[in-house]
């Protein structure tokens, strides 16, 4: 932190991430070998119904699917470390609804999922599952579920789901208790929005 500003958050390039219209980044792992980006997927213990929800690629070289960030103070044009902001996936879904992430009860694993249907902006408790924020971990991030009005700090881990006979890893937590650490990751910027 510089002078009391969060320091911003940076992509596998160096660069800062920047926010606004055509911006657009892939989330990967830091971990060579552990899966590709982050994508969509239907759910099979929802029948393969909406909303979609947030899993990573089986293979290192998908990237999943493009995304962008909208923080709290859309303002500054970049996406500063620990502040609050909302991710959505770039594109249309085969589902009538946003893309936006959120976090979720999924009543039949007994678990809270990230999945999308999310609202973007409007920081209020109505809207509080729709807030992430991405904190530095050693050299490298990791993307939680701490809104700034939640008070817990305990991590979660990832777990992996069956999906039509191929093993995507969902990002679930495995208990409610205000946080969620998703996995170490970097950010590639989208070319082809330039």
């Amino acid at each position: 932190m510089l002078g009391g500003e969060p320091d911003p958050v940076l992509d596998i390039a160096g660069k800062k991430l920047r926010t606004g219209p055509g911006v657009e980044y892939y989330i990967l792992p830091v971990i060579r070998g552990s899966g590709g980006g982050l994508t969509l997927a239907s759910s099979r213990t929802r029948n393969h119904s909406c909303p979609l929800d947030v899993v990573q690629e089986k293979h290192e070289v998908d990237n999943g699917l493009p995304l962008t960030f909208s923080p709290v103070n859309p303002k500054k044009g970049v996406v500063e470390v620990s502040t609050d902001l909302n991710v959505k996936f770039s594109g249309a879904t085969i589902c009538v609804q946003s893309t936006v992430w959120k976090l979720d009860l999924d009543e039949s694993i007994g678990q809270y999922i990230v999945t999308t249907g999310g609202v973007e902006g409007n920081p209020s408790r109505e809207t509080i599952s729709n807030w992430f924020k991405i904190e530095i971990l050693g050299d490298d991030y990791k993307l939680v579920f701490c809104p700034t009005v939640c008070s817990g700090t305990r991590p979660i881990n990832t777990e992996s789901a069956k999906s039509n006979r191929r093993v995507l890893p969902r990002l679930v937590r495995k208990s409610f208790d205000r946080r969620v650490d998703i996995f170490l990751l970097g950010f590639k910027e989208n070319c082809v929005t330039k």
